[in-house]
């Protein structure tokens, strides 16, 4: 992942996270959300099935601020933002998100919070999951 140019997070193995904070999120479903993903099983075991986590695995985590994922475009056609996170509660959030998945012993690397990211992902197989809480 690049700002400006300038590679400002990269990982090898793992998944890569896009993070957005909406109205009423907490530190609680922060902690909450970094448990579920750290033990889901995505991952393929010597059999070719998906039944690792990422922390059987020993992967890494790039976790990307993405407001635009909490879009209303319930109406007309220019997508509404105002059920995402205040910038100031997003950034706090972001920020308890690393930190709960680096307590829990999963390697991270992170964009920059509001700046303008290009994101460049090689997706093995079929692995792209939404989970919302």
């Amino acid at each position: 992942m690049t700002v400006d140019g300038a590679v400002v997070g990269q990982i090898d193995e793992g998944m890569l996270i896009f993070f957005c904070a909406m109205q009423g999120d907490d530190a609680a479903k922060s902690a909450q959300l970094a448990a579920k993903i750290s033990k889901l099983r995505i991952f393929k075991d010597e059999a070719g099935k998906m039944n690792l986590s990422l922390k059987d695995t020993g992967g890494s985590a790039l976790i990307v601020s993405q407001f635009t994922l909490g879009a209303d475009v319930s109406r007309g056609n220019r997508p509404g933002f105002s059920y995402a996170a205040a910038p100031e509660d997003g950034r706090r959030l972001y920020e308890t998100f690393i930190a709960d998945m680096n307590a829990l012993g999963v390697p991270v690397a992170t964009g920059r919070f509001g700046a303008e990211m290009s994101v460049s992902l090689t997706n093995n197989g079929p692995g792209t999951i939404w989970y919302d809480i």
